[in-house]
């Protein structure tokens, strides 16, 4: 019985369509830059993903050598302030793009090990809901930057958020 139950596993497992392709498999990063903030202020990170896949995927967090925390943040303004609380999921429309930008869903990098400065190039690895991962890196640019910066700059897709920023640290009831 037993070594029928292994057979019908591993056969179910060879349908197709029965396993699920990672989403870091269908998951392009683009414009990937984080503005980094003097002293011991947290950077921020963002990004463009595409999904080339037929499949919705979600993005569930990151991480780096280079820092101790990387959270998935989400901004929002309400009575003129603006708020951010941490997420646990950022959608990725199927076959549609996503961003990490200001004013919106963005990575919250806190504690680096080593300075960061302008110029530097940060390893991370982003996490999906499905378990896979996709090392990419981002390119750290000065407080006052509002994009990737040349030569990879999109032609108008971020702009500065306006209002005082209030953090919420309730982390979305993680």
């Amino acid at each position: 019985m037993k070594a029928m139950s292994i057979a019908l596993l591993l056969g179910a497992a060879l349908l197709p369509g029965v396993t699920c392709a990672a989403s870091a498999a269908n998951v392009r990063v683009s414009h990937a830059w984080l503005r980094i903030l003097p002293g011991d202020l947290p950077a921020a990170g963002y990004a463009t993903l595409q999904n080339l896949g037929k499949q919705p995927a979600a993005l569930t967090g990151a991480r780096s050598t280079r820092y101790a925390d990387v959270m998935l943040h989400l901004s929002s303004g309400a009575g003129g302030t603006n708020r951010m609380h941490m997420v646990n999921t950022m959608p990725i429309p199927a076959q549609d793009t996503a961003q990490l930008a200001p004013g919106s869903y963005h990575l919250m990098l806190t504690k680096p090990a080593h300075p960061v400065t302008p110029g530097d190039h940060v390893p991370l690895t982003l996490t999906f809901a499905d378990g896979s991962t996709l090392r990419t890196t981002f390119i750290a640019r000065p407080a006052n930057a509002i994009d990737a910066g040349e030569p990879e700059s999109p032609a108008s897709n971020s702009a500065a958020t306006d209002g005082p920023t209030a953090h919420d640290h309730t982390h979305g009831g993680r």
